[in-house]
């Protein structure tokens, strides 16, 4: 625990500053929003929040390297024993621009490609999750108000809460058939998307959430917070993630049955 709980908490710290910036511009009648190449929104708030981020590591961790979703990667891309921060400034951006609360501030601590701790803060629900290896996993709204966390014990799909990106992912990921299978098995069924999924799984609220495109920052937070609260997360391939930009967190119970499933469909 103590190896990582200076870094938690200037994670918790980097998050307080960026609460501030985006729930200072969420739902802002003069918010402002571009396309970036890929057709993707960013908004303003996307790239305060990580300049902001990105200022204060570089004042608390020189040493350390920095990737975010708006900047890049820092040069040089790690520092010290391959360390290095991955920041999402606000995963869910469509979320965030509609006007839709579940969106939220990814903050990784990676240790060469390990994810080592990780922090997911959303302040319009009022809610943050982390973790770190060794740590243990835990939510609240900080961290004098925090509930260990636990997955949950469900071991048959017929009893399980699945959880999905959109369908059209999956359809050009060539895997739509074995998803369709699953939700029909599936006691339920549902699309919650970007961080929250993870996190509901981590609370134990949900058992399985699969993904078949993800980027770094997308992911790096979440994997500390997800297998500290004993779960497991892969790649579609089986491979401990980070992997090829996929993803499958269960409860462990249920992860060889949905990644074989889901393995059997590719095409």
């Amino acid at each position: 625990m103590a190896a990582y709980a200076d870094d938690l908490a200037l994670a918790h710290l980097l998050a307080d500053t960026a609460d501030s910036i985006s729930m200072a511009r969420f739902r802002a009648l003069d918010l402002h929003v571009e396309a970036k190449p890929d057709l993707t929104p960013v908004s303003d708030a996307d790239t305060a929040v990580e300049k902001a981020i990105r200022g204060t590591l570089a004042r608390a961790r020189p040493r350390d390297g920095v990737i975010g979703e708006e900047f890049g990667a820092s040069t040089p891309p790690a520092g010290q024993g391959n360390r290095h921060w991955v920041i999402d400034p606000i995963d869910g951006t469509k979320n965030f621009i509609r006007g839709v609360p579940i969106w939220g501030t990814l903050i990784a601590l990676m240790e060469g490609e390990r994810p080592v701790a990780g922090l997911v803060s959303a302040p319009a629900l009022g809610r943050r999750w982390w973790g770190a290896t060794g740590h243990g996993s835990y939510a609240g709204k900080h961290q004098r108000s925090a509930t260990k966390l636990s997955v949950s014990a469900v071991r048959k799909i017929s009893d399980a809460s699945f959880c999905y990106a959109s369908l059209n992912s999956w359809e050009e990921a060539g895997r739509l058939e074995p998803m369709l299978d699953i939700m029909r098995d599936s006691w339920r069924s549902r699309a919650y998307g970007d961080f929250y999924g993870y996190m509901l799984l981590a609370e134990g609220a949900l058992d399985i959430m699969v993904e078949p495109e993800l980027s770094l920052w997308d992911v790096a937070a979440l994997i500390p917070i997800v297998t500290e609260a004993g779960g497991t997360f892969t790649d579609l391939d089986g491979q401990r993630a980070p992997g090829d930009g996929s993803a499958i967190a269960t409860n462990g119970h249920l992860h060889e049955e949905i990644l074989g499933r889901l393995a059997r469909g590719k095409a």
